[in-house]
């Protein structure tokens, strides 16, 4: 059995300063989106990405994936959204399992509502108080970390599973 590396003071100084900021970043992120728009953060990711992608759809497997979200965590939010106009369903016409999430044109406009505000409040909390050499090594560094957890056998973490 292999003698465990404990942390040293630096290494433990960063990793709660990573667990402490991103909590926080979090938290008010998705204070900002509920406040401002009606949405978490993770239902404007998902209109993030459906806006980005090739006409306006993703299958919803590729979306989970994007998000690093639970299939059933990401059919719940996409459930609501439905519900809230802002993405509709269709089928994949090549593959009787696959289905697509698609953006509104409902959608489309609560992202252009949502974006100005998370973006202010992402460059207050975050992006305004780095230097650049600092956002240019928390890129980096956060850049290398999700790289290696995304590789083949890299133990991507998964999210945890709702309870019924």
């Amino acid at each position: 059995m292999a003698e465990t590396r404990w942390l040293d003071e630096r290494e433990m100084r960063a990793w709660s300063g990573f667990l402490a900021a991103s909590a926080l970043v979090n938290r008010r992120l998705d204070q900002q989106l509920k406040d401002d728009s009606g949405l978490s953060h993770p239902q404007y990711e998902i209109l993030v990405r459906l806006a980005a992608a090739p006409g306006r759809e993703l299958r919803m497997t590729e979306l989970a994936n994007g998000l690093i979200n639970s299939k059933s965590g990401l059919t719940y939010q996409i459930t609501q959204m439905e519900k809230a106009g802002l993405v509709r369903r269709r089928s994949c016409p090549s593959d009787v399992r696959g289905v697509f999430a698609v953006l509104t044109d409902a959608g489309s406009s609560r992202l252009e509502e949502a974006a100005p505000g998370h973006v202010a409040t992402v460059r207050e909390i975050l992006v305004d108080v780095l230097t650049p050499e600092q956002l240019d090594a928390v890129a980096a560094g956060l850049g290398e970390v999700s790289r290696r957890l995304r590789e083949p056998g890299g133990h991507t973490p998964q999210p945890p599973r709702r309870r019924p």
